[in-house]
């Protein structure tokens, strides 16, 4: 069974994501080596959420309610976040409502801002992370790629296409009251990584030109000749001459002391966990923009998905549970077909049949799966699946279940052997 536990910007605060951010990937990972009853796992941890998708052992007795408790306390004690304060700011989801999510939240339809063009390749990096430790499985790699699927879907036949939306976007669009011109303002991006590129495209498309970059990893001056900035070393000195900062690196946390104060500067905190202590926004001077601030001034009409986009996610998430359902009926067909014709083929092979004859037959064979396949499935999003088993039982004489317990007695008798 599919499992989803999700802490976003609608159900947490940004003192628990950001805790959930650090501590519990790791508390997540070891469920899936400690734990029985969890098969795989896909950590997903953003500035805006944090999700867990679990792929767990349905015929464990109570396993959906044993894995919940089990996460949350995991994550709840690697974060140093109450376990009763964290049960109350995680929505739970399961089955064909965890696919459903995901391919919102890939979509970008679960987004501070609708739409955003980053949640995408941030959810392909964390099933690309998952798979790297070994920690995916069959039922979640069919899922993660569903979802990549349907949410180039969303994009390429909605209005969401070529909105260019993101949170750095909207956090220069608060910006903009307290900078009368980007052209004018001299701004400093603190970090070199993906989101830091981010920030410098769409500063240059607000029309700043002049950009300093600073990295406490010492990366300044590769990222400053790639992206055609100004590396400085002295981040105190910069910032003291700055209109702008902006931070967005997982390095270092900025603290008041480098700030001057008197000297008038806006500082954007874009980084989770925080890139600036909080105490920063009370030197003289400093207005202080982080995550929080923008949630809270994000626009209204951003929460609200277009309904094209909202009838693509529901649709992609009914195939998808339709298929985990007609999955057992196809495979008991397809054995059932199969077998006869390995059995046709060792008989004219006998009879002194050469290749051509075993081609055509193979290809004769899937032939005649495809239409009956198809119908399983559009039966299944229909709700209708168990026509389907009964229809396989009256006229092939196959009891689903118990043919795909024995494709999988089989397998497991393969590998001990093997």
């Amino acid at each position: 069974m599919l499992l989803c536990l999700t802490a976003n910007h609608r159900n947490a605060s940004l003192d628990i994501l950001e805790r959930l951010s650090v501590g519990a990937p790791s508390a997540t990972r070891a469920l899936v080596h400690d734990e029985i009853f969890v098969s795989g796992a896909v950590v997903l941890a953003t500035c805006n959420r944090f999700e867990a998708y679990l792929d767990i052992d349905e015929p464990l007795t109570g396993g959906e309610v044993v894995a919940v408790e089990s996460v949350v306390g995991a994550m709840a004690e690697a974060s140093g976040v109450d376990v009763d304060l964290l049960r109350a700011s995680v929505a739970v989801h399961h089955g064909a409502d965890a696919a459903a999510h995901l391919f919102a939240v890939t979509s970008g339809l679960e987004s501070l801002v609708v739409g955003e063009d980053e949640i995408s390749g941030q959810v392909r990096r964390a099933l690309e992370a998952s798979r790297a430790e070994g920690m995916t499985s069959g039922e979640l790699e069919r899922l993660f790629q569903r979802a990549t699927h349907t949410s180039r879907g969303v994009r390429n036949r909605t209005r969401l296409r070529g909105a260019h939306r993101s949170l750095v976007r909207l956090a220069l669009e608060l910006a903009s009251s307290r900078v009368a011109d980007w052209a004018e303002a001299r701004v400093v991006v603190v970090g070199t990584g993906r989101y830091a590129a981010r920030t410098v495209e769409a500063l240059r498309a607000r029309g700043a030109g002049d950009i300093e970059v600073f990295s406490p990893s010492g990366r300044a001056e590769a990222f400053a000749a790639k992206h055609s900035l100004t590396p400085v070393a002295d981040f105190r000195a910069a910032a003291a001459a700055a209109d702008v900062v902006i931070t967005c690196t997982a390095d270092a946390v900025v603290h008041a002391e480098a700030f001057e104060p008197g000297h008038r500067v806006l500082v954007i905190d874009l980084g989770l966990p925080r890139n600036v202590d909080p105490v920063v926004g009370r030197v003289a001077g400093v207005e202080l923009l982080d995550l929080e601030t923008i949630r809270l001034h994000a626009p209204l009409e951003e929460f609200n998905a277009h309904a094209d986009a909202r009838a693509i996610v529901g649709d992609a998430a009914t195939e998808f549970a339709a298929d985990r359902q007609a999955g057992p009926a196809i495979t008991a067909l397809r054995r059932e077909v199969l077998g006869t014709l390995d059995r046709e083929i060792a008989r004219a092979r006998s009879r002194g049949a050469g290749d051509e004859v075993e081609s055509a037959l193979r290809h004769l064979a899937g032939v005649l799966l495809h239409k009956p396949s198809v119908r399983i499935r559009e039966l299944a999003v229909q709700g209708r699946i168990d026509e389907a088993r009964a229809a396989l039982e009256l006229l092939h004489g196959l009891d689903v279940d118990t043919e795909v317990t024995e494709i999988v007695r089989d397998a497991d008798d393969w590998s001990a052997s093997a």
